[in-house]
């Protein structure tokens, strides 16, 4: 399966925020996250980093 788990990172700490996500959709100062059950989650931030094999997207949340 090619899916990965959403994280918010700060400093060297991991929030998970979302399992099995299959789709990132960026929109205006969000992103949505859609996972493989349909379940969305639409979240104030940008992305810092993809870890591919790892199966793992890193977010950063934005201001207000």
């Amino acid at each position: 399966m090619c899916e990965a788990n959403a994280y918010f990172k700060v400093g060297d700490q991991e929030e998970l925020l979302l399992e099995n996500v299959d789709k990132v959709i960026p929109q205006e100062n969000w992103l949505l996250l859609e996972d493989i059950f349909g379940h969305r989650k639409l979240v104030r931030a940008r992305i810092k980093e993809l870890s591919l094999v790892d199966h793992k997207i890193y977010l950063e949340k934005l201001e207000q």
